[in-house]
Formats: C-alpha cells, structure tokens, sequence
C-alpha cells in the first residue's frame, strides 16, 4: 500500500529523531530497519542521507534493546514546547 505524502513526511520526522527506535516506526509503519533506510535513501537527497546514517549510525537510543533504561520517552523534553 502506498504511503500518504504525510505518512512520508512523519516516517523521516521519526526516523531523524534521536529517541524514536526503529522499533517504533515498524510498529506504526510496519517498517523494519533495512527498509527504514531504503526509504531514506529514496527520499532524502543524497548529503542529507549521508548525514543520516552518520547520526543514527552509532546512536544506541534508535534500538529498544541497545537503549539505557535512564531512557523512557521517545522525545527530548524540550522537543515539543508550546510556542
């Protein structure tokens, strides 16, 4: 099934941030981690995908089971504040 341009758009929101596991994008999307970063691949422009992997390359909080347990939620705290 396709994805809507906003399911699109909240897949890479997801896959960019720092605290949301792949996890729980294939919970939503039912989108495991190779397919994550095909997406990416196919969406982002080349320098903004090299820039990706870099960041989540390393980065334990994209999986659940690599995580702290220090980490219970899946945003920075300062992530979503009213303006």
């Amino acid at each position: 099934m396709p994805l809507s341009p906003d399911d699109q758009s909240r897949i890479i929101e997801m896959a960019w941030e720092d605290r949301t596991p792949f996890e729980a994008i294939a919970h939503q999307f039912t989108m495991q981690e190779n397919d994550v970063i095909k997406f990416m691949r196919q969406h982002l422009k080349p320098k903004s995908f090299k820039l990706w992997r870099a960041r989540v390359s390393g980065r334990l909080t994209k999986h659940i089971k690599l995580r702290s347990d220090e980490v219970v939620r899946g945003y920075c705290p300062t992530q979503y504040k009213n303006r």
